[in-house]
């Protein structure tokens, strides 16, 4: 396997994706809770990577492994069009998934176990997302899992990471006595939960959009996605609420002192996103569709960090007066 069929087979272009939720959960526990760690985050931002590698690459195995349309596995997988090693391939995965577990232990004995709960379930999602007899991905509910996963998977993780000392959210457990307890701050969760819906939203819609543009492709490689039993009619309008949706979190965090007035700067992106949203639903279903998606997720979570990073030097330039 050649350097570029790997970066194919994990499909590198789309690991933005996760980085935004890591970044702006960095910059999140800056302007929110005011704590960073360098060290914690630096090292779950490589295991994190590898992992999303590595449920990408589970999602192009499977793919060809399932397949029905001959052109499908050997014209446009790159597993099949390059012929590569299926043997190969799963060892590469297991390889990935080790080394996240690796990280993962390490960080959980310096943080405390409930990171290994969050993690765990994350793997788990993302591994049978596209792993399995009935992957996730093949249900209706394949926007949910990956927005939530990812949106508030990582987002989560990455704050709880940088705000140890403050105890945000916390698992007490004795092994011996078999006693826990979970403890945390009510309204320090809210705000996370609150402030990871934006990503929910976008990266939910990446699916979406997938599901939109590939809906006879799906049906006949026995794919049952949600556009499959709402249409695509209510799906274009499901993909623009879930946008626009954006938005009003962000307006209503404000109002509730979630954000400061920084982060208003993101509605200077509403004008662009609403005109991406008429040319992608024009262009369905031909595969430049999709490039519109990519092009709101990165435009819109690029100005969400852009924001907090504004609010960052406006609270350190407030507090030097």
């Amino acid at each position: 396997m050649t350097i570029k069929n790997f970066l194919e087979v994990v499909e590198i272009r789309t690991k933005i994706a996760s980085v935004f939720p890591f970044l702006i959960g960095v910059l999140f526990s800056l302007t929110y809770f005011h704590e960073i760690h360098w060290g914690y985050t630096t090292l779950f931002f490589l295991g994190m990577i590898v992992f999303d590698m590595a449920t990408t690459a589970i999602n192009n195995f499977m793919d060809f492994k399932k397949a029905k349309s001959e052109t499908y596995k050997y014209q446009q997988n790159v597993i099949g069009r390059e012929r590569l090693s299926e043997k190969m391939i799963r060892n590469m995965i297991l390889g990935m998934i080790l080394f996240t577990l690796f990280i993962g232990l390490i960080l959980s004995w310096q943080t405390g176990w409930l990171l290994l709960v969050m993690g765990g379930i994350v793997c788990f999602i993302g591994i049978f997302y596209t792993y399995g007899p009935i992957p996730l991905s093949r249900m209706p509910l394949g926007e949910v899992f990956s927005g939530v996963t990812m949106g508030l998977g990582i987002f989560a993780i990455t704050i709880y990471l940088n705000t140890v000392d403050q105890g945000v959210f916390y698992l007490n457990l004795d092994l011996r006595s078999g006693i826990f307890n979970l403890t945390g701050q009510l309204w320090g969760v809210l705000a996370i939960v609150w402030a990871s819906l934006p990503l929910v939203f976008t990266i939910a819609n990446i699916m979406l959009a997938n599901n939109l543009r590939d809906l006879e492709m799906d049906i006949e490689n026995h794919r049952y996605t949600l556009v499959y039993y709402i249409g695509r009619n209510n799906g274009i309008l499901l993909f623009q609420g879930l946008m626009y949706a954006c938005y009003l979190t962000i307006l209503i965090g404000l109002v509730f002192g979630i954000y400061s007035w920084p982060i208003l700067l993101i509605f200077l992106t509403l004008p662009k996103i609403h005109q991406n949203l008429k040319e992608h639903q024009k262009s369905l279903p031909h595969p430049r569709s999709f490039g519109y998606t990519i092009k709101n997720m990165i435009l819109f979570n690029s100005s969400y960090a852009l924001s907090l990073f504004a609010t960052f030097i406006w609270q350190v330039m407030r507090n030097k007066l």
